[in-house]
């Protein structure tokens, strides 16, 4: 564990619980802790940080509710897996999410290219005979872990404009302010499926293994569609978050 003096400024205006709790998040975040390592012990932070036994538990129940860390009974508390959770009250790209939760996220791109696109594709995208769409596909990553094969068909129109620029970001900024595509809503369907070769690949799966797949179709505000992608998610590593009502 790293120096606690230096850890806790002693003019800082936030509780204890809270310096202790951010800096164990960024901890955790910057990878000085490593996933499934083991946190030091209640009584060591306590003896480290010069606190209580209540404002550690305060700090680890925020992390608990994080999903940054979990306990085992009699063992001590553990480094999360990084989960990527999403809200679909909102459209917004993984790292737009992800930023407001404080991860860390970012894409490799794999290819961009213009082709002839699958059928369910242009059928999505309302293209007509013969009309060809820019694919791009990219690994998306959080916390610098894989999580997610992502393929997505714009338009000709619109993704060629994309050739040459930078996609290691979210795409949904660069429609909107680049681009002055104006987004309106989005259709998504989830379903499980065993991985292919490529996808196990890149998100370091066993063979066998099963991925959540999300189809996501964006129209802008004049309900065009605009952008069609499959998202290819670890099991492990992602859930989407819905919140209905009866009325």
């Amino acid at each position: 564990m790293q120096d606690a003096t230096q850890l806790i400024p002693g003019e800082s205006p936030l509780p204890l619980y809270v310096q202790i709790r951010d800096n164990l998040r960024r901890q955790i975040l910057d990878g000085s802790y490593q996933v499934h390592e083991r946190l030091p012990s209640e009584n060591e932070m306590m003896n480290a940080f010069g606190v209580s036994r209540i404002t550690i538990r305060q700090a680890l129940r925020d992390l608990h509710n994080e999903g940054l860390v979990f306990s085992a009974q009699g063992k001590g508390t553990f480094v999360s897996k990084p989960k990527a959770v999403q809200n679909v009250q909102r459209l917004e790209g993984f790292g737009e999410a992800m930023a407001a939760q404080g991860y860390e996220a970012s894409a490799r791109v794999l290819s961009i290219q213009q082709l002839k696109p699958p059928k369910a594709v242009a059928a999505a995208l309302d293209l007509a005979a013969g009309d060809q769409a820019v694919e791009v596909k990219r690994v998306r990553y959080l916390n610098r872990s894989p999580v997610c094969v992502e393929n997505s068909y714009f338009p000709v129109d619109i993704g060629g404009q994309m050739f040459g620029l930078d996609l290691s970001n979210d795409i949904f900024p660069m429609l909107e302010n680049r681009f002055g595509i104006p987004l309106g809503g989005a259709d998504i369907s989830l379903d499980a499926i065993l991985a292919d070769d490529e996808t196990r690949q890149y998100l370091n799966l066993k063979t066998g293994e099963a991925i959540l797949r999300v189809e996501r179709l964006t129209h802008d505000r004049n309900g065009r569609p605009i952008d069609f992608e499959y998202l290819c998610y670890r099991g492990d590593s992602f859930k989407y978050q819905f919140r209905i009502d009866r009325k």
